[in-house]
């Protein structure tokens, strides 16, 4: 039985006032949540606060992004090493935004997923398709060669400390989210294309849904068979509503 993941990602949000207050909050949640894992990714700069707000709380977290490189002459990137320091459990790579707006290909995802693993923190891989290419009907393609990136460079058995989430960039931040049966049947695809590497490693790995996931969408997305959880964006930053989707994934694990 796989072992739903919340997972909050704060993106470019967040102040000392409303850090201490969400990190409070989630801690509580995450303590009455024993079958559920409940994260907080977030700035890089809250880490260390996060650290100390969540200690003793059963609240897991971790970075938004982590760079390929562990130290150096790489003015405003974050090491994994220093990440992994500060007590994070996880590493988000591959964001759409971060594709998006920093041009990052299916190769340097993959390296920062090796890099995250190396390092001690287990990777977030964000996978999914455009509107336009939805529309194209090549939504397994896409995910498919996102996935198979980084199997030619870690191998099938990387996933097996790793998550993946499914998030449709044409559901992100726009309000639309794809109806639990389209979602089920990405997902679905997504661990069958797993499986044709590894049965064991397919049946294993946790796959999160990322498309506007939202108090009211969650019941329904998190009793389908193959979602495991949600990567949640704007809900995160709100106390209410974060809490109703850990209830969704409680009613669901």
């Amino acid at each position: 039985m796989r072992k739903p993941v919340v997972m909050g990602n704060w993106k470019l949000n967040g102040t000392k006032a409303t850090v201490t207050d969400l990190i409070k909050a989630f801690s509580q949640s995450a303590n009455n949540a024993a079958n559920v894992d409940v994260a907080i990714c977030a700035p890089a700069i809250f880490i260390g606060m996060v650290e100390t707000l969540a200690a003793g709380s059963q609240l897991k977290y971790g970075s938004e992004d982590v760079d390929v490189h562990t130290s150096g002459a790489f003015t405003g990137e974050n090491s994994p090493v220093m990440i992994k320091e500060f007590g994070a459990t996880y590493a988000i790579v591959g964001h759409s935004e971060r594709r998006g707006y920093h041009n990052e290909t299916n190769e340097v995802v993959a390296a920062k997923f090796k890099a995250a693993q190396d390092n001690g923190l287990v990777p977030v891989l964000c996978i999914g398709e455009s509107e336009a290419e939805y529309d194209a009907g090549k939504t397994v393609e896409v995910c498919n060669a996102e996935i198979k990136a980084v199997i030619d460079l870690c191998g099938i058995d990387a996933f097996k400390n790793a998550v993946i989430a499914y998030e449709p960039i044409w559901a992100i931040g726009t309000g639309k989210t794809a109806t639990p049966d389209v979602a089920q049947n990405v997902h679905k695809q997504i661990r069958d294309y797993l499986k044709t590497f590894s049965a064991e490693v397919a049946d294993g790995v946790r796959i999160l849904y990322g498309g506007s996931c939202n108090a009211k969408t969650a019941p329904e997305l998190f009793s389908q068979p193959d979602i495991d959880g949600g990567l949640i964006g704007g809900a995160s930053l709100k106390v209410a509503d974060f809490n109703a989707i850990i209830d969704a994934a409680k009613a669901n694990a």
